[in-house]
């Protein structure tokens, strides 16, 4: 590790494909997806006390407060036959409501009548989230990216949470998993139909990156999203998970908090899982790790035969090359929970329409500054800002219809996977 490392000085770099995508700008010219990327990426300097992965990570554990926003929350329920059951979406709101102890802080209920006159033709963009692995709209890392985009009220935005996560009831057997694309999409088409004139964008972290980049890569060219971007993915779930059993801190520390935490919201809801699913709460209880969980719960819920199967499967990895909208991933180096041994480096030069911002340093979902502040939230405003006011956003929506750019030539389809899940509900 060099001097400017120990002082917090993060090396930015960037991989893509030598034939980016051209973007369409306001003002007629067109600019590289790369260079564009480039553009809006700011220096990285970081906190030179935290000069390491681990201590970034870890710095996580120190409970700031993070930004003051506001939610209301709507239950749908689901339209697909094969994913029955309901799911939350929370809603940036920018009035304080009345204190709900049923839900996290700083969010309560739609009424029924602020939900029917929800609609409107506005054309603000509008950002939709995807949190990281039982966590919800509250999480610190989400309000600090979202805050400088909604603070001016100049982008609208919603968190979908995972089923159970952040308060919400589990009423099915169809939980969340690293492939749980169905609750986005309809919340897109949702979105869509209640404002038409509204640009759609989003964004994940870490778990909620995966099952984005997995749904931008289903939708292909009919993707309604117009650019989104992803925050520590783990891209290769089972040479992230065999990275973390290499070494005692991969185990002891973060398999064994993400197995902890996994297990916790089971329990939570241990009578709807009872009485909807045929886990073994006994065998769950009796688990340690993170791999451990998923071979408890994702094995038996969804007919894989071993907890790296589904890991295999549920990788969004290869749906990176099915990606036809303007994508930036962010990931550091020394992230020890998404590897930098699971990152499609090669993937990324395959596709124009994507661009891999990796720092040297920052952890996992931490990039933290001196101050606390996350660096993250910087280059992820400035892209979704300049993708928002700065493009001519039809001309870029047509992009991923041209010959060139429609199958890129390629007869490999990197969305076949080996267990059937409905795409489209």
């Amino acid at each position: 590790m060099g001097l400017s490392s120990w002082l917090g000085y993060a090396t930015n770099s960037f991989h893509h494909s030598p034939a980016a995508i051209k973007i369409p700008l306001q003002d007629g010219t067109q600019e590289g997806l790369d260079d564009f990327c480039k553009n809006t990426t700011p220096p990285c300097r970081l906190n030179p006390l935290l000069f390491n992965g681990h201590l970034q990570t870890m710095w996580t554990a120190v409970k700031a407060e993070g930004p003051q926003m506001h939610y209301k929350r709507k239950i749908f329920q689901s339209e697909g036959t094969e994913f029955i059951g309901s799911f939350t979406v929370d809603f940036v709101v920018h009035e304080r409501g009345e204190v709900d102890t049923t839900l996290p802080a700083r969010t309560t209920y739609f009424t029924e009548k602020e939900f029917d006159n929800i609609g409107s033709s506005n054309s603000k963009p509008m950002l939709i989230a995807l949190h990281g692995l039982s966590g919800g709209s509250y999480e610190i890392y989400l309000r600090q990216c979202l805050a400088p985009l909604v603070e001016n009220q100049e982008w609208e935005a919603c968190v979908v949470n995972s089923r159970g996560c952040a308060m919400s009831k589990v009423t099915s057997g169809v939980l969340y998993n690293a492939r749980a694309t169905w609750d986005v999409r309809q919340v897109v088409k949702w979105l869509r139909k209640t404002f038409p004139n509204r640009p759609l964008f989003g964004i994940g972290f870490s778990l909620g990156a995966n099952i984005i980049t997995n749904y931008i890569g289903e939708e292909g060219a009919n993707c309604a999203l117009k650019a989104a971007v992803v925050c520590s993915n783990p891209w290769d779930l089972d040479a992230s998970s065999v990275a973390l059993q290499r070494s005692w801190v991969g185990m002891e520390v973060y398999s064994k908090t993400m197995g902890t935490n996994m297990k916790a919201l089971i329990e939570r809801h241990a009578e709807e899982v009872s009485k909807y699913t045929a886990i073994n709460l006994d065998a769950l209880r009796k688990t340690k790790y993170l791999h451990e969980f998923d071979r408890v719960i994702q094995c038996p819920t969804w007919g894989y035969p071993t907890e790296r199967a589904y890991y295999r499967d549920a990788s969004s990895c290869d749906s990176l090359l099915s990606v036809r909208i303007p994508f930036l991933a962010i990931n550091a180096e020394d992230d020890p929970i998404a590897a930098n041994d699971a990152i499609p480096y090669g993937e990324f030069k395959q596709n124009p329409f994507t661009v891999l911002l990796t720092t040297s340093l920052g952890g996992h979902l931490s990039w933290f500054e001196t101050g606390g502040q996350r660096w993250l939230a910087k280059p992820v405003a400035a892209f979704l800002n300049r993708m928002a006011f700065e493009t001519d956003l039809k001309a870029v929506g047509a992009l991923s219809s041209t010959a060139e750019h429609s199958n890129m030539g390629s007869a490999f389809d990197p969305m076949r996977r080996r267990l059937h899940v409905s795409a489209g509900q």
